[in-house]
């Protein structure tokens, strides 16, 4: 579990990243979910656009996202929603975690 300034200072950084990954009408296929995968285990803090117009549909999606990826949930605006999942060897020129510590 993140704590509240763990979110703080991930949708700091998150705040000038772009969504990697779309999802749009066929939901988490397994090509989207192993793309997703492939994200957070370079970047380990991510942007996600959800494609649709009902907010209901949109959670639905999201809650798709972090039950395939086991990743946290950030912060969900809107159909754009940040996820985090550690990954188990950072890469630093990758990561976007490690990337704004440099900085």
């Amino acid at each position: 579990m993140l704590s509240a300034s763990q979110k703080k200072r991930f949708r700091a950084i998150a705040h000038t990243l772009k969504p990697i990954v779309t999802i749009a009408g066929n939901g988490v296929s397994t090509a989207v979910a192993q793309e997703l995968d492939r994200a957070l285990i370079d970047h380990e803090l991510i942007k996600v656009k959800l494609a649709s117009g009902d907010r209901d549909e949109r959670q639905e999606m999201l809650t798709a996202v972090l039950g395939a990826t086991s990743a946290e949930l950030v912060q969900s605006i809107g159909s754009v929603a940040v996820i985090y999942r550690p990954a188990s060897k950072p890469n630093p020129s990758l990561s976007n975690v490690l990337r704004a510590n440099l900085l």
